[in-house]
Parts: structure tokens; sequence; C-alpha cells
């Protein structure tokens, strides 16, 4: 990218318009010629388009991230506008995906974005698809793959099972299934190329969550991004309409004082969870049992039917066995043993296995998960000065325990408290089966809070969720190896 082209970026007020700006410098219209414009507004169908813009316009160092990130892909996704309400995070974020995908590593590049199609696929995000789809070819892959994963190589097929496995039932991957990935003749995996597709998969499989848990709309030059439909708006230049300046940005406010006192209910038990910690500590045997008790409390908490239709393509020839879905891990008599945090954690075990195989990524990975876990500005809606450590950590934990992991030192009785019923369904659809999330589900909990604190939630949602996958996939690679 040109040092001009970048700087007309860099003056242009409107970050995510940069597809529009460099396609309409010169107006077509009175030349006959279809223009697309925006299917929607902005990047997310939750969050206004105008809460987003206001964020990269006025925050310096979100807009110095989004022109690197723009020097370096030749574009700035939804996903990252998104994210910019935390460009902490988003700094983290891009660096570590970046890395991934066009840095050196185990696996050529072409393979790794099909490697993402495939983890994508798996939840029907579209969107991401898209994405890799366009650069998979970019990189050289061949089109011929795209019929489906059986004109793929025979290897990247035989990761089709370890996909499914991961995104939908992780629990149940052993050192078997890793095996026959190492040896597997002249079609094997090797053990760096394998932790590098494990990071890949569990990496797209949490994306497709956040994709979906924040609405992420289609960019103006993809599928289902766009129409060619005249505007309705006839006093108002074809140019824009499509970047949106004739659109109205009006938005139905779901903070109002319908849910009075929610922040402060929310806080007071908080406070009190805190002077139990102080009065008295539940024996070993009591933790466990809430443990069990909240584990299976959570398989009781039903995710909500899909009741929008969002514009796909037909994906599914991108994976196998597409009847394959979540299931809880304690269903019908059957029973998994509980994953106990101290006898295989990240900190230390996962780490080391990641950075020993694919360096740098287990550092990466370590910064980006301890950057969302760690995050705050102190803030709960309206309320400074607010210590929210309590209740980011249960909404970790819960996931994990869906996941049926469990921490030794942790009290499951505090996310009865902290979570409500609307919230535990939102966190087990996004993170279980994301492709279900809908506007309602997003504007049903949390009403008081501001759209960053539930951008903030999903981030949560989805490096927990990236982990409790990673965890059980290098848990089973390491008992090969042993």
């Amino acid at each position: 990218m040109s040092r001009q082209a970048a700087e007309s970026y860099r003056t242009s007020s409107r970050p995510c318009d940069s597809f529009c700006f460099l396609l309409w410098t010169n107006c077509p219209s009175d030349l006959g010629i279809r223009i697309p414009r925006p299917l929607g507004n902005g990047p997310s169908r939750f969050i206004p388009e105008k809460e987003i813009l206001q964020v990269s316009k006025v925050d310096s160092r979100t807009q110095s991230i989004f022109e690197d990130a723009f020097a370096a892909l030749g574009r700035i996704d939804n996903i990252s506008l998104v994210m910019g309400f935390h460009p902490q995070y988003l700094e983290s974020f891009l660096r570590t995906q970046h890395y991934l995908l066009q840095m050196d590593g185990p696996l050529p590049l072409h393979y790794r974005h099909y490697i993402c199609i495939m983890a994508a696929a798996r939840h029907q995000c579209s969107y991401l698809v898209n994405l890799h789809v366009n650069d998979f070819l970019q990189v050289g892959g061949d089109l011929k793959w795209l019929n489906g994963l059986n004109e793929a190589p025979q290897k990247l097929q035989q990761l089709g099972e370890l996909n499914k496995i991961l995104a939908h039932r992780p629990w149940l991957l052993t050192k078997e299934h890793i095996e026959r990935l190492l040896k597997a003749e002249e079609h094997s995996w090797s053990l760096a190329e394998l932790i590098h597709a494990v990071v890949l998969l569990t990496h797209y499989h949490s994306l497709a969550s956040f994709t979906f848990g924040c609405g992420i709309a289609p960019e103006i030059h993809c599928d289902g991004g766009h129409t060619f439909r005249p505007p309705s708006l006839g006093q108002y230049c074809v140019c824009d309409i499509a970047n949106g300046n004739g659109h109205a940005n009006h938005h139905d406010d779901v903070f109002g004082n319908q849910v009075c006192g929610e922040v402060e209910v929310l806080m007071e038990r908080m406070k009190q969870l805190q002077e139990c910690r102080d009065d008295e500590e539940a024996s070993q045997e009591e933790m466990a049992t809430r443990f069990e008790r909240e584990k299976t409390e959570s398989m009781l908490v039903v995710t909500a039917e899909d009741e929008e239709c969002v514009p796909s393509r037909d994906i599914s020839r991108h994976f196998e066995d597409p009847s394959y879905g979540y299931k809880d891990f304690s269903r019908r008599g059957e029973h998994v043993p509980t994953f106990r945090a101290q006898d295989y954690s990240w900190e230390d075990h996962g780490f080391s296995l990641v950075n020993r195989l694919y360096p740098d990524v287990g550092q990466m990975l370590d910064e980006k998960f301890q950057m969302a876990y760690n995050l705050t500005y102190n803030t709960m809606a309206t309320h400074k000065d607010v210590d929210t450590s309590m209740l980011r950590r249960a909404i970790w934990n819960y996931i994990h325990c869906m996941f049926g992991i469990r921490y030794d030192d942790y009290d499951y009785g505090e996310i009865n408290q902290l979570l409500d019923r609307s919230f535990k369904i939102y966190i087990k659809t996004m993170v279980c089966s994301p492709e279900k999330t809908t506007k309602r589900m997003y504007e049903s909990f949390w009403r008081q809070f501001q759209h960053s604190e539930k951008v903030h939630v999903n981030l949560l949602l989805m490096e927990a969720r990236m982990q409790a996958e990673l965890l059980y996939a290098l848990r089973a690679i390491t008992r090969y190896m042993t």
C-alpha cells in the first residue's frame, strides 16, 4: 500500500467506509452504472453504527491500530471495528491473528486459510467463511478445494473429525484421535503442524461465537452485505446512500428505566459475596458439590431457537457430518470425568507445549487471554470506581464449567448470584450454538449496560471458549506424547 493511499485512509472520517471511499471517489451514478449500497447500517446488526464510529474517531490509539491493520491487510473488517471499543484487546488480537495467518509457521498459507474455512463452517458462519475463501484464493489456493472438503487433500480431510469434536464436544477428544492424525502414513501430520491447526481451529470456532454474538454484518463487498435496489430516498446522491449517509441511525434505546436498579442489584450482590468470602470459607467437599450442582444446572439452560434469517451461502460442503452438534456432556446416564484445572492448566501445561512446538504463539495467546480476562475500566454502566473482577471471573468460570472444567479454588455458588437466567441463555447459546444467537437475546441481558460493556462480555466468552477447547486438545496431545 502506498504512503499516499495510507494517508487517504488516515484522513477519511469513517474507517469502515475504506472500501466505499476507494470505490466512489468519483460518482458514477450519472453513467448508469449499478452501484451496490449497504444492506444494513454499520458493522453490527445489534449496535448502532454511530456508537461504533464515534469510538474510532475520538480514540487516537484505535485509529492508529486501524491504520496499521489497513496497511497490512488492505481492509478493516467489521469484527475489528466492533472490537475497537477495546483498543488494548484489539491490538493483541490482531497481532496474534496476523502471526497465525501470515508469518512463518509449520503450515503453508493456503492450508491455514482452508482450515479457517473448515472451522467457521462448523458454526455456519458465512461471514468468516467468505473472508477466508477470498484469502485462500489470493494466496494461491486451488479453486477445486472450495467445491467441498472431499476435493481437498486427504491430509486436510482427516482434520474433519478433530474440527467436529473440538467445535461441539471437546471433552470427547482422546489421544487416539491425535494418534490417527500423527500416524496416517503419507498423509501424517507433524506435531508442530497439528498444534498450528489446533490453534487455528479453536481461534475460528470462538471467533464465530463473537461474530454471531455481536451481530457482525457482512462488508458491503461481501455476499449478503449489499443490494442493487434503487434507494427510496430520492433527494440523496446514490453515493451518499451507499456510504450510509442517507440512512436513519435511530435505535430504540433498551437501556432506559424499564429495568430500574439492575446494575445496583448486581453491585449489591457482589458486595455481599465479598463479605461472605471474608467471613467464612467453604470446605473442599462443599466446593466440589457446588461445582457439580452448577454443571448440572448449566445443562438445564436451553439455547434459544433461531428467530432471524441471516443470509448465507451454502457452506455445508466445507465440513462433514452436518447433523453433529453441541450436546451436554452428561446426558442419559453418560458421565465424563471432570477436567480438573489443577491437573492440566493453560498456565502450567498448555502454554509451554504450544510455545515449544510453535514458537511465540504460546506467549501471544497467553497475552490475549490475560487481556480479555483482566480488562477493566472499573465501571458498571454509569457507576465508576467499581471492582468488576468477581463478575469477570464468574463469567469465565461459568463457561469452563459448561465444558466440564473445574477450578478447585473457586466457589461456584457465586455464579447463580451474579448471572441471571437471561444472561446464562445468551452465554450458552453464543458459546455452544452461536449460529442461534439473536438480537433479542443480545438485548435481553444487562439492559442498563453500555454496548461497549456487552462487547467486553463477548470478548470474555470468546477467549474462555477458546481456552477450554485448547485445554482438551493439548491434554490429548500431551497424553499421546507420554
